[in-house]
């Protein structure tokens, strides 16, 4: 690879990383709050089996996806899922969500008493489904980044260019080990700063409208040109669009402090993941 190619590929991942650490931040708060009913040891039992899940569930939707980028029927369907979740978490959130407090957990509502007698396995088995939806979310991300990124020259992995899939690769495995070892400090990040949570799946979306676009050039479809799929001018416009929507949800977030917040979700995450 030349210099140039180098930085195109270092900084589709450094934006990759940014957007893996903050799923992987809402991906660590869910999974806390799924096994928070539960007894200690089975509580990181479950946790670890959720770990485990993560790592299995998102590499494997890796190897099925490189093998089935190129149809262009599953470039279409990852749109519109990347949209559709994009879409469906910014409505919740900005129209409906509630926080929910640690006295409201613990309360006697039936939902409260429903999850203390949730079964150990029932438990997983959720834990486990909201695996399966977060690499999917993950990856199908990870995936409209990188294809669109010149050939590497490396032998092709499934469907993918080797650079692309390693691309990919690195991106998901640092979005793990962000999930087991910095969850605490995204989550505390989501926290402080809640307007990120927003523009990260702003930022989803978006990546939705890039493999729309991707799709659209297809040659099976020929829509778009897919000259102007891969074309400078696009790439810079994406970019510019994605770091104005990280920029906004920064500086338009009310920063929130321990006495005004009913919840502790950094310590919830620090205690579930055993730290």
């Amino acid at each position: 690879m030349d210099w140039g190619l180098l930085l195109e590929y270092g900084w589709v991942l450094l934006v990759l990383v940014a957007l893996e650490g903050l799923l992987a931040a809402d991906n660590a708060l869910v999974l806390a709050i799924m096994v928070k009913h539960l007894p200690d040891e089975e509580r990181k039992k479950a946790l670890f089996y959720g770990l485990a899940g993560a790592f299995v569930f998102r590499f494997g939707s890796l190897f099925v996806i490189s093998y089935l980028v190129d149809i262009w029927q599953v470039q279409a369907i990852g749109a519109l899922y990347l949209l559709f979740i994009a879409g469906n978490h910014i409505f919740r959130k900005v129209l409906f969500a509630k926080p929910v407090t640690e006295d409201a957990a613990e309360s006697g509502s039936p939902g409260a008493v429903n999850k203390k007698k949730a079964s150990f396995w029932f438990t997983v088995l959720k834990v486990e489904v909201a695996d399966i939806a977060f690499a999917v979310d993950s990856i199908l991300a990870a995936v409209a980044l990188a294809v669109a990124l010149p050939a590497s020259g490396i032998r092709n992995i499934g469907g993918l260019d080797g650079g692309q899939f390693l691309v990919i690769f690195a991106g998901g495995f640092i979005g793990l080990v962000i999930m087991r070892f910095a969850a605490s400090f995204f989550v505390k990040l989501l926290h402080t700063r809640p307007g990120l949570e927003v523009a990260a799946f702003f930022i989803v979306g978006w990546v939705g409208v890039k493999l729309a676009v991707i799709t659209l050039a297809h040659p099976a479809l020929g829509v778009l040109s897919e000259d102007f799929a891969h074309s400078t001018w696009w790439k810079l416009t994406f970019y510019v669009v994605l770091i104005i929507i990280a920029a906004t949800g920064w500086f338009m977030s009310s920063v929130k402090t321990e006495e005004n917040v009913g919840e502790n979700p950094v310590k919830e995450v620090d205690k579930q993941l055993g730290k």
